[in-house]
């Protein structure tokens, strides 16, 4: 059973860097651990972090709720920058 915390961490509309996580935890499975095989997923999470950081500190000041974007609003927030 998954914790309250862990649940989070699984929810789109919480966790805006998932598939990032999913793709870096693979490929550490994949590459036995090894970290320097996986530098690309490591920065792509690390990008998405900070992209979404930004984002929700944006909204933040704005006032805006939620701060996090729904997984459907970043969706459309990812095709207007094209």
């Amino acid at each position: 059973r998954m914790s309250r915390h862990a649940k989070k961490l699984r929810d789109h509309d919480i966790n805006p860097c998932l598939a990032e996580t999913d793709a870096t935890t693979k490929c550490m499975d994949d590459n036995n651990y090894k970290k320097d095989m996986c530098t690309d997923y490591f920065l792509k999470y690390k990008n998405c972090r900070k992209f979404w950081h930004g984002v929700m500190m944006q909204r933040k000041r704005n006032g805006v709720k939620p701060e996090m974007p729904s997984a459907e609003e970043r969706k459309k927030i990812l095709e207007s920058l094209g």
